[in-house]
């Protein structure tokens, strides 16, 4: 019986094997991950790759009828037709040195370029919910909601019952979360809210309890949009460790984006996608409400940018290729993983050895124990090449920003990890604004002196210990 048990396991494995390398095509660096997987862990590795292995590039997840009626489709054929007209001048200097990085997102992304915004950077949590507890108290029409993590914690706590508040005075309120980043959130902590008209929506629920075959492709996006006049993008997730109230984590770092402008039509149109494919009960129709007409008062040029496992091409890691190339003089990164591809390392590796300034800030404390050691294994990558590593010592860093050349950059909820590229649902703002970036600069400038530099020597001098952990967690990133 053994002997039979272990010849159909064999054979089980074999078929797996086939799945993986001649049916779902994956990158080779994921496929020996896997294979790995299978080869040390039969039977177990099959039930594994069914809950994280699955290939969602051919199924169209997102779809949205109205998307019509906001005429984008004419707006990225004008937008093509101007960046391919050599005499057109967008009237902004910055934006027509940066053509082809914004033809990319629009021919591959729809992503349109919107002009005069204004921005307001919010690197405290404190100083970030305090301004959204002010729009939300401010809103007139409809608060439109949706984070990874949400917790039911004070913080929590005291949104859902603003909301509340909001929607007894007739607004509109929908709340988007994802299910396992906000795993210890209840619909019952909701049906107050459901009760006097609000609704709710979850990210990939589970079909069957403690059973979820999406688990491993999640919902990472945070956006807020309050009557399609403001509307936020970036880092923080809703619970009292982003106020810096967690033992653990101490003082948390992170960037976030308060925008005003016409690209906030953008942001409400990617949460209406991830709304309606979400919330099957509570479908949203187009309303020019949803959209109104907006001032334009500031001087950013933003592109939304989205990606994920439904995409062909991994748009935000591309936009980053894209600027890590151009640059001419610097090159600041924050994120609080560090586990690029080789087409993203590579790129970093070229630009430190091409003498451009490399900078790169990652945490000191972990909150996933393999992303950490893998982190640290690619960063003595680009120290090799000149580059420096930067280690926050403060607190916990979670930003998602890069900055190039003090001229442009992104901020969103994508990190510089394989996760963040291929796996999860992100979102970026690439902005094109030399006020904006100069300023993003400065607080990264100014986390410097809550960091020690890692130098090559001090990574030579880490224990076996380390490398053993970041030697298996390296073979490991390419699922992590």
């Amino acid at each position: 019986m053994a002997s039979i048990l272990l010849t159909t396991l064999f054979i089980i494995n074999i078929l797996f094997a086939i799945v993986i390398i001649f049916i779902e095509r994956k990158d080779a660096s994921a496929t020996w991950a896997w294979l790995m997987i299978l080869f040390f862990i039969p039977f177990l590795g099959f039930i594994i790759y069914l809950f994280l292995g699955q290939n969602l590039t051919r199924r169209r997840l997102f779809d949205w009828e109205g998307i019509r009626k906001i005429g984008i489709e004419n707006l990225i054929k004008e937008q093509i037709r101007q960046i391919k007209n050599k005499n057109h001048t967008f009237n902004n200097p910055i934006v027509d040195q940066y053509r082809d990085l914004i033809f990319m997102h629009l021919v591959n992304n729809d992503s349109i370029l919107t002009k005069g915004n204004d921005i307001n950077i919010l690197v405290d949590g404190e100083n970030k919910f305090n301004e959204l507890l002010a729009d939300i108290v401010a809103a007139k029409r409809f608060i439109h909601i949706q984070y990874y993590i949400f917790k039911n914690d004070e913080l929590g706590s005291k949104i859902i019952n603003l909301l509340v508040e909001k929607a007894k005075q007739g607004v509109k309120v929908r709340v988007l979360y994802d299910e396992l980043g906000s795993r210890k959130l209840k619909r019952k902590h909701f049906s107050e809210l459901e009760a006097v008209g609000g609704e709710v929506g979850v990210f990939f629920p589970s079909k069957l309890a403690l059973i979820n075959i999406r688990l491993n492709y999640r919902n990472h996006r945070k956006l807020v949009v309050i009557d399609g006049v403001v509307g936020y993008i970036g880092g923080f997730n809703v619970g009292d460790e982003y106020l810096g109230k967690s033992k653990k984590f101490g003082y948390w770092k992170d960037t976030h984006l308060r925008i005003k402008g016409p690209a906030v039509d953008a942001i409400q149109t990617r949460f209406i996608l991830d709304w309606n494919q979400a919330s099957k009960r509570y479908q949203i129709d187009y309303h020019e409400d949803y959209f109104p007409k907006k001032q334009y008062n500031g001087t950013a040029a933003i592109q939304i940018v989205s990606s994920g496992p439904d995409s062909e091409w991994e748009q935000i890691k591309n936009g980053y290729i894209k600027m890590i190339m151009s640059a001419k003089d610097s090159i600041f990164i924050q994120t609080p993983y560090f586990i690029p591809d080789q087409s993203l390392l590579d790129a970093l590796r070229i630009a430190a050895l091409s003498g451009k300034d490399v900078r790169v800030m990652i945490p000191n404390k972990p909150d996933h124990p393999f992303v950490y050691w893998a982190t640290l294994s690619h960063v003595g990558e680009i120290l090799k090449t000149g580059a420096k590593v930067y280690i926050y010592e403060k607190g916990f860093i979670h930003a998602k920003k890069i900055i190039v050349d003090k001229q442009i950059s992104s901020v969103g909820t994508a990190n510089i990890d394989i996760r963040s590229f291929k796996l999860n649902f992100e979102v970026n703002a690439f902005i094109y604004d030399v006020k904006t970036s100069e300023a993003l600069a400065f607080y990264f400038e100014n986390d410097i002196a809550d960091s020690t530099e890692l130098t090559l020597e001090l990574y030579h001098n880490r224990s076996r210990t380390i490398r053993f952990k970041e030697s298996i967690s390296r073979l490991l990133s390419p699922i992590l």
